[in-house]
């Protein structure tokens, strides 16, 4: 086999977990992947397919998702065998801030001469910080990586002048950082491949389908994203993808569409071999009411039969909802009020009232929609403990309304904002206006608290409102409220409620008996009683902790993949 041009390496976000002791607390019990965060970004596919179309050959490489599947697995033994002509990681997650570099500097001590090339958000945030550790060679700045990283890897092939890439920053021979122009700002996404047969073909090629796999689960639940634009019109206090931040990171001043016959094309495609659901990110509405329109109007003519998720940014009306009703086959939707509290939602930058999200609610259960998902948070601007108690109390009232019989398809999440702020945010970029206080502020900082041994001194923030202490407590408070009234409601068995309690209960006494052993002055005596607390760290750490993480799937039908056509795409030559 040839040379590969370009390996992609997906780091967890803390290097080696496997041998720490630490509680990463319910960071992400919301979502698909672990604590480790060892889903890689959707950008992997896009760079990889963009890549092979220009001539180029990738490989793409989960370490962190190899690293929980076997406490064996010899990371260094890995990155010693390979021999690419470029390394990639991603920085995109401010979460990855240490496994990040921790990966980049083991390639760096086998692979000294290598090129290792950072990119994602975060990398983009802190390119200027980034750049001067050694391991780092080439930061990739903006949104779209791929046609930047095209460039690059041409000059890196034939050792060519660096000053003509967009988007790059780098050092020159002097030591000096050369900060290239952030030229490359596509308008739209037309010519990029959303195709998952790229991945299917790559981990057949490598031998390596481990290696190519999103999470840990994914085959037990294939769900699959399609991303229908770049960017974002929204400035949600928190988020490091809102408009603002995309302006100043990204230089994009408006969202980069995809055509709407391509996102359902996007959308067929992935049906045509997983049985999963298909999430679209991002709120479709975004785009305006033609492109709504197209868009689902498209997918109707697909024939879909997966169970396709929308995304609100905000109540819809019952003119969408039945659009989307009368397209989608299995439609389900999400959407995040974050507060009951109207004026917490309207701090963090969501105007709508209760009644608005009440009314989208029985509309769409009306219109045949077939579960939705509310999440709820905490560490809002404005919230307190009891704020988040009453949170609860307002799930309470709409299970009690939306359940019949035992089953509701309405289905309340909480869960912490953590671990971090997002850089390039609202609140990180002016903290005391939004009532915040801020631990941490440099890559470097963020890279160190990632080593703390529990969740709440890995949290970059806390509020006017609630301590760090208080946010923790009230998230386990509210977990346990939650978790019982789902047991009420009939979301969870009563024997699975009852172990989401106990979990709970001792993660509550893990983090205060953390608190105590840190107060011990001795460093040795420290690290013994945190290493006798090990065994129940991994415990805690291998499942979530304030929910049911099953809980959060939607419908999978029985044969999970089209397996003829897997097998046949995963053979194809591209």
């Amino acid at each position: 086999m040839s040379r590969i041009d370009l390996i992609l390496l997906h780091p967890p976000s803390v290097y080696d977990f496997r041998k720490k002791a630490a509680i990463y607390g319910p960071v992400s019990d919301v979502v698909p992947s672990t604590p480790i965060f060892e889903m890689y970004p959707i950008g992997f596919m896009t760079m990889a397919n963009y890549l092979k179309s220009s001539g180029y050959s990738v490989r793409i490489i989960n370490v962190a998702l190899r690293m929980l599947k076997s406490r064996r697995f010899d990371v260094e033994r890995l990155i010693r065998s390979l021999d690419p002509l470029a390394f990639g990681l991603d920085l995109h997650w401010l979460c990855h801030a240490q496994g990040s570099l921790e990966l980049a500097k083991i390639v760096k001590k086998y692979h000294p001469q290598t090129p290792v090339i950072l990119g994602g958000l975060s990398a983009s945030y802190y390119h200027q910080e980034l750049i001067l550790y050694p391991q780092v060679d080439y930061v990739i700045r903006g949104d779209s990586a791929e046609e930047p990283l095209r460039q690059l890897l041409e000059m890196i092939r034939r050792k060519g002048p660096l000053k003509s890439v967009p988007n790059l920053t780098w050092q020159d021979d002097g030591g000096g950082i050369r900060v290239n122009e952030l030229s490359y700002v596509p308008s739209d996404l037309d010519n990029l491949s959303f195709d998952y047969r790229g991945v299917m073909t790559s981990s057949a090629q490598y031998k390596d389908i481990a290696g190519h796999l999103p999470f840990r689960g994914w085959l037990n639940y294939p769900i699959v994203a399609v991303l229908p634009w770049r960017g974002c019109r929204r400035n949600c206090l928190t988020c490091g993808g809102a408009a603002q931040t995309y302006k100043s990171i990204c230089g994009r001043s408006r969202p980069a569409y995809r055509n709407a016959r391509l996102v359902a094309e996007d959308i067929a495609s992935a049906s045509r071999y997983l049985n999963g659901p298909i999430f679209i990110l991002g709120d479709i509405r975004q785009a305006g009411q033609e492109y709504v329109e197209r868009l689902l109007g498209e997918i109707k003519k697909k024939r879909v039969n997966n169970d396709i998720v929308l995304e609100l940014s905000s109540p819809a009306s019952k003119e969408f909802l039945g659009m989307a009703a009368t397209s989608i086959a299995r439609f389900s939707i999400e959407i995040s009020p974050e507060s009951h509290d109207q004026e917490v939602r309207k701090a963090f930058g969501r105007t709508y009232s209760n009644q608005s999200l009440e009314r989208t609610i029985e509309d769409a259960l009306k219109l045949g929609c077939r579960r939705i998902d509310l999440f709820f948070m905490i560490g809002l601007p404005r919230q307190t403990p009891e704020s988040v108690q009453e949170t609860i109390k307002y799930c309470g009232a709409l299970l009690k309304e939306y359940s019949k019989n035992g089953n509701s398809r309405v289905h309340p999440y909480i869960s912490p904002l953590a671990p971090f702020l997002d850089p390039g945010s609202r609140a990180f970029e002016n903290p005391q206006k939004h009532g915040y206080k801020l631990f941490y502020k440099t890559l470097e900082e963020h890279r160190q608290a990632l080593l703390a041994p529990s969740w709440k001194y890995v949290l970059n923030y806390e509020t006017e409102w609630m301590s760090r202490d208080e946010l923790v407590s009230s998230t386990y408070e509210a977990a346990l409220g939650l978790n019982r009234l789902k047991v009420k409601y009939g979301l969870l068995r009563q024997k699975q409620g009852q172990i989401i309690e106990v979990r709970i209960r001792e993660a509550m006494s893990l983090m205060r008996q953390v608190d105590e052993i840190l107060l011990i002055r001795n460093e040795r005596v420290r690290e013994d009683k945190m290493n006798r607390l090990r065994a129940r760290f991994s415990s805690l750490n291998s499942n979530s902790t304030i929910c049911n993480k099953k809980e959060l799937r939607w419908p999978v039908k029985s044969m999970r993949f089209n397996y003829p056509r897997v097998i046949w795409a995963a053979l194809a030559k591209k």
